[in-house]
C-alpha cells in the first residue's frame, strides 16, 4: 500500500540518516565547507521598519543584530535614502530555513543537509554532491501582428529534447563524467555521480556555463555553499493555495497556523512527484559519497511513481 505524504517523509529521513556512515567514509579525502544555514534568527524592529537577522553561536547575537539593523533602516529612510530593491531574494544572504535533518562526515563537518525553504518545500542541500538546475523557457504564443507581417527571426526555442542533446554532447566530450538526467516540471535537473565537487570552486562555474545553468540557481549554490534540490512539489501545483507560516515561528500560535498548513500540503503533495528519472549518461561509475544522496533523493522526489510533476 503506498505510504502518504507524512509516512515518505518520514521513512526517507530514516534513509537519510543512513547517509552519514557512507559519506564519514568518503569525506576523509576532501574537505568540506560549512553551508550557510545559520541556527539563529532574530526579527528587530524600530517604527515601521523590521528585519531578521542571523547568528551562528546564539539567539542573543542575532536578536542584537536585527535590532541594530531595524534602527539603521529607521534612519536611513528619514534621510531620505531608500534601500535598494531586492526582488524578494538577497544573493549575498543565508536563506531563512530550518534544518530539519543534518548528516556529518568523520571531521564533523555537514556533508548534507534537508531544509524546509519559505513556501513549505523540503529541499536536499549538498556539501559536494552536485546538482544542476536547466529551467526551460515557456513557449510564448505568436502574436495576430506577426503572424500578419512577420518579424524579427525569433531566437532558437530550447527544447526538452535539445537541452538533453547538449548535456549528452558535452558528456561525450568529457567522457570521465556520469550523469542522471531528471524532468522537472519547469525543465532538468541533473546529478553529477562520479565524483565529489566544491559549489564555489571555478569547476562547477565551468559546467554551469555549459550547461546554461538557470541563474538564480547558481546565485544559491554561492549564497549557501552548497548545492540545491528540491524535494518535495511546490504547493501551488498541488492544490494548496495558502502560504505557510515562516519559521522561527513568532509564537505557538503561529506554529500551530504552520502545523496545520503541513498536514494539508502532505496530504496533497502525496498525489504528485517532483521529478522523473529520463536517462543515465557517460561514466557508470557512482562515487560513494554520491550513491546514498541519489538514493534519497530518488526516494524524496518519487522518481520512478509515474505520477505528474509539480
Amino acid at each position: 500500500m503506498p505510504l502518504d505524504g507524512g509516512s515518505q517523509i518520514c521513512a526517507a529521513f530514516s534513509t537519510f540518516r543512513r547517509v552519514q556512515n557512507v559519506l564519514a567514509v568518503s569525506g576523509r579525502r576532501g574537505h568540506f565547507r560549512r553551508m550557510n544555514f545559520p541556527p539563529f534568527w532574530a526579527k528587530g524592529a524600530s517604527g515601521d521598519f523590521f528585519c531578521w537577522r542571523w547568528s551562528f553561536n546564539n539567539a542573543a547575537e542575532a536578536q542584537l543584530l536585527a535590532d541594530q539593523t531595524a534602527r539603521q533602516l529607521a534612519n536611513r529612510f528619514a534621510t531620505g535614502e531608500f534601500p535598494p530593491k531586492h526582488g524578494g531574494y538577497y544573493p549575498n544572504r543565508p536563506f531563512r530555513e530550518p534544518v530539519l535533518q543534518e548528516t556529518k562526515n568523520d571531521a564533523g563537518e555537514t556533508a548534507a543537509v534537508i531544509t524546509r525553504n519559505s513556501y513549505g518545500c523540503l529541499v536536499l542541500n549538498t556539501a559536494r554532491v552536485m546538482f544542476v538546475d536547466v529551467d526551460l523557457p515557456e513557449p510564448k504564443p505568436t502574436g495576430l501582428f506577426k503572424k500578419l507581417f512577420g518579424g524579427a527571426a525569433a531566437a532558437p526555442v530550447v527544447t526538452l529534447d535539445s537541452a538533453i542533446a547538449k548535456v549528452e554532447n558535452w558528456t561525450r566530450n568529457n567522457p570521465d563524467w556520469g550523469w542522471r538526467i531528471y524532468r522537472t516540471r519547469a525543465g532538468l535537473r541533473l546529478l553529477a555521480t562520479h565524483a565529489l565537487f566544491d559549489p564555489e570552486a571555478a569547476a562547477s562555474d565551468g559546467v554551469f556555463d555549459a550547461m546554461d545553468t538557470d541563474p538564480l540557481y547558481r546565485q544559491l549554490c554561492k549564497a549557501q555553499k552548497c548545492y540545491r534540490a528540491r524535494l518535495t512539489p511546490k504547493p501551488w501545483r498541488c492544490g494548496v493555495r495558502t502560504k505557510p507560516e515562516r519559521w522561527p515561528f513568532l509564537d505557538a500560535r503561529a506554529e500551530k497556523h504552520f502545523q496545520k498548513w503541513e498536514t494539508q500540503y502532505q496530504s496533497f503533495a502525496a498525489g504528485w512527484a517532483t521529478c522523473q528519472l529520463v536517462k543515465q549518461i557517460g561514466n557508470d561509475a557512482v562515487h560513494p559519497g554520491v550513491q546514498p544522496i541519489l538514493s534519497v533523493h530518488d526516494q524524496m522526489t518519487k522518481v520512478e511513481s509515474k505520477l505528474k510533476l509539480a
